[in-house]
């Protein structure tokens, strides 16, 4: 969505994306990375694109907050792309009163324009996260249609039975294994194109617990 080309880059590379960001954030080679840095890295990840404070920062990350204040400019300084994707997600629902997904599905947000700090700050964050979690849950429930018509078209006994956030979970009758593995494997990755790619990992066992 940011269009950031480090990011971009990371994923065509097939990187680990939060080693990577703690690799740049901390100044050190890919390899020196420590769990404790891929750890903050992955926090800053999913924090800092939600519009976490540097107060919320600190607490997750466990630092104090000058130290996460600073990790925050850091990471806008190495990600310019996702301050700028941002700060125009917002803009555009202050002119719009909505945001879209990728797919162009709407959620009104009215208020964004709201002179309460506490309302308008929680607009705000919802314009910048709800084209993210809708445009990924756009891509899950269009896979699902696919992988459904797909099973339905080649006969199979096997049956989707549970969706959980990015995870299809399947019933695979005997002697059905592969063939499901590779129409839900090929259906959740060929699903859209984007400017990185999806990719899907597929585990099995007697239960969700072993398959995982």
């Amino acid at each position: 969505l940011s269009g950031d080309p480090a990011l971009v880059d990371g994923f065509n590379r097939g990187a680990d994306i939060h080693a990577d960001t703690a690799s740049r954030i901390f100044h050190v080679p890919l390899e020196g990375v420590s769990k404790e840095q891929r750890r903050q890295a992955k926090v800053a990840n999913f924090g800092i694109i939600y519009g976490i404070s540097p107060f919320g920062l600190a607490k997750r990350m466990e630092i104090p907050r000058g130290e996460a204040r600073s990790f925050i400019e850091q990471y806008f300084i190495h990600y310019p792309k996702v301050k700028e994707y941002m700060d125009g997600a917002i803009a555009r629902c202050r002119e719009k009163g909505y945001v879209e997904t990728i797919f162009g599905r709407k959620r009104f947000l009215p208020d964004i324009n709201s002179r309460n700090v506490t309302v308008r700050s929680l607009a705000e964050r919802n314009a910048i996260n709800a084209p993210i979690q809708g445009s990924a849950a756009d891509i899950i429930k269009k896979a699902m249609i696919d992988v459904y018509r797909r099973m339905n078209e080649a006969g199979l006994r096997s049956r989707m039975v549970l969706q959980v956030h990015d995870e299809l979970i399947m019933d695979v009758a005997p002697g059905e294994l592969e063939k499901v593995r590779e129409i839900v494997k090929s259906g959740m990755e060929g699903v859209c194109t984007l400017s990185v790619p999806l990719t899907a990992e597929c585990g099995y066992g007697q239960n969700w617990l072993e398959a995982h």
